[in-house]
């Protein structure tokens, strides 16, 4: 199923750098903190909990289609993402990501894709890896903040961190949310291709003490295209013995990504 495929592979594209923008200015109610701070509260609610068993909705579009299907997601931290997609009950599609793997069929075409994430960088032009897919899902940042240099100033009521070295092509804005550090949207533009790229957290929820993405809203521009990826959490458990069922079914066709 093309469309699920396009939900994955665009949650993907978020991960790429990019050039940071001019917002205003508003510093009501927050308290104004080092940067080193802020990363450090970011990192100290990062997510603890080893799997998540969760359904969710995903409802893409762009200026040609519009599709909503339902999603079973699994995750062992570190280690697997699984996803199983239906519509009205029926499978339409299954992915299975590892750190070195891509691996997913769709059942309408027949065909199905097994890759490294090398492929999927070379594709898209950026660099991934699990970590960067995995932190998209539960609210964190792409990048490891304490690996890189940051300025933060309070924007719209929120802390917003840029590259303290912005690259003359890409740049990346994170804005984290004062009450609990979690991300509340990374900004993301490439100025040579003119796209650009946000993923949004519009609010969390606490789930047995964690602050846990409710929604996750991604928006995606281009000079041609306007591609829109709204993501909602049904239902969220942790740490439930999952397993990761996964097998190509016989008679399916290889794709390749170019």
């Amino acid at each position: 199923m093309k469309h699920f495929s396009k939900i994955l592979i665009t949650i993907l594209v978020i991960v790429t750098s990019c050039k940071t923008t001019k917002t205003s200015t508003d510093t009501r109610g927050i308290t104004n903190i080092s940067t080193k701070k802020i990363i450090n509260n970011h990192y100290t609610n990062n997510f603890h909990q080893q799997t998540i068993n969760a359904r969710l909705s995903a409802k893409y579009s762009d200026k040609k289609t519009s599709v909503t299907v339902s999603i079973k997601l699994r995750i062992e931290k570190d280690n697997t993402i699984w996803m199983s997609a239906s519509k009205f009950g029926f499978p339409l599609a299954k992915v299975k990501i590892t750190p070195n793997r891509v691996v997913y069929y769709e059942k309408i075409k027949r065909t199905y894709f097994d890759g490294d994430f090398s492929l999927l960088s070379k594709w898209l032009g950026t660099e991934l890896d699990y970590e960067k897919v995995q932190n998209i899902l539960l609210g964190q940042a792409v990048l490891n903040l304490k690996k890189g240099k940051y300025n933060s100033v309070i924007d719209n009521n929120l802390y917003k961190l840029s590259p303290k070295k912005e690259d003359k092509i890409f740049g990346i804005l994170f804005f984290m949310n004062p009450d609990n550090f979690k991300l509340n949207k990374q900004e993301i533009r490439n100025t040579k291709k003119q796209q650009l790229l946000s993923v949004s957290y519009p609010n969390y929820t606490k789930i047995e003490g964690e602050q846990f993405p409710k929604k996750i809203n991604i928006r995606a521009t281009d000079t041609k295209n306007l591609t829109t990826i709204n993501i909602e959490y049904r239902s969220v458990e942790f740490n439930k013995e999952l397993t990761f069922p996964f097998s190509i079914p016989s008679g399916y066709k290889e794709i390749s990504i170019k």
